[in-house]
């Protein structure tokens, strides 16, 4: 075992590591650690993601826990790289990012042609999801449901505090029908207090890449972006750095509460304004 840099990848080691002793033994940590013959600070620190277990580590962890060398092997390989500062995920996998919001103490985010997924609602992600050409129903229901569970960080007793910049194109954009594009935008201005709308003629900051700030109560700040080939984990200290920068350019630029408030309010004006008219041509 080696002291390292705690990251969300090694949280989530260490978390996967803990959940595999609860549902595979009866021991508590301490016990784990008699077991082992390990002092118990090791297996604390590497079932929080603070300290690197070796590969004689991993396997004597997971042989008490009942697992073979195929299941270590799998596992090694899947957290090779989980000390990195920088690391890449295929995109399908939503479990270390779903750890970072839970565990985030303030989010800070940046969309620019759809709104943020924490603030989507079903019907939008449904909407989503079929634009982006998912091939099947079970699979598009699937990624609402996912979509949905991440939402549960807005009832925990402490949420994180949070600012959601927004482009204005994202408002343009429809996703969906009438009636799916006004319930987004009613839940956006029911939680305009931490959304701020950047203007549409903020034409280069339409063409950054979306990006996201977490920052914890102990650990290292991170930034994250993603494609549609990965998702992208950064937490060395010249990417943080120039993440905050960004964000406070976009501060400067987006609205304000109040101005970003009467924007969405406008937009569901307008939106039904539309409808309106278009039931008295239907007439």
């Amino acid at each position: 075992m080696t002291a390292s840099i705690s990251t969300a990848y090694s949280r989530d080691l260490g978390d996967e590591l803990r959940r595999l002793r609860e549902n595979n033994t009866s021991f508590g940590g301490r016990a784990m650690a008699v077991q082992l013959g390990w002092d118990p600070s090791k297996v604390s620190n590497i079932e929080t993601g603070k300290a690197r277990p070796t590969e004689v580590d991993l396997a004597q962890y997971l042989a008490t826990c009942g697992k073979g060398i195929e299941f270590l092997q799998d596992l090694a390989d899947r957290y090779r790289h989980a000390f990195d500062l920088y690391f890449a995920q295929v995109p399908d996998n939503l479990r270390t990012l779903a750890m970072v919001e839970a565990m985030a103490t303030k989010i800070f985010s940046y969309e620019i042609l759809s709104i943020p997924g924490l603030l989507q609602t079903e019907a939008y992600v449904r909407a989503l999801f079929r634009h982006a050409g998912c091939e099947s129903l079970d699979a598009i229901e699937k990624g609402v449901e996912v979509r949905m569970e991440r939402q549960n960080i807005w009832r925990r007793p402490y949420r994180p505090e949070c600012v959601f910049y927004v482009h204005e194109l994202a408002l343009r954009l429809r996703v969906g029908d009438a009636k799916t594009m006004e319930d987004q935008y009613l839940r956006l201005l029911f939680n305009a207090d931490f959304v701020r709308i950047v203007p549409a003629d903020e034409v280069g900051l339409a063409l950054k890449t979306p990006l996201q700030l977490f920052e914890f109560g102990k650990a290292s700040p991170l930034a994250y972006t993603e494609t549609d080939l990965a998702k992208v984990f950064a937490q060395e200290p010249s990417a943080v750095a120039s993440s905050r920068k960004f964000f406070e350019r976009l501060d400067a630029a987006a609205l304000d509460a109040e101005q970003s408030r009467s924007m969405l309010a406008a937009y569901v004006s307008s939106l039904r304004e539309d409808l309106h008219d278009q039931r008295t041509d239907l007439a």
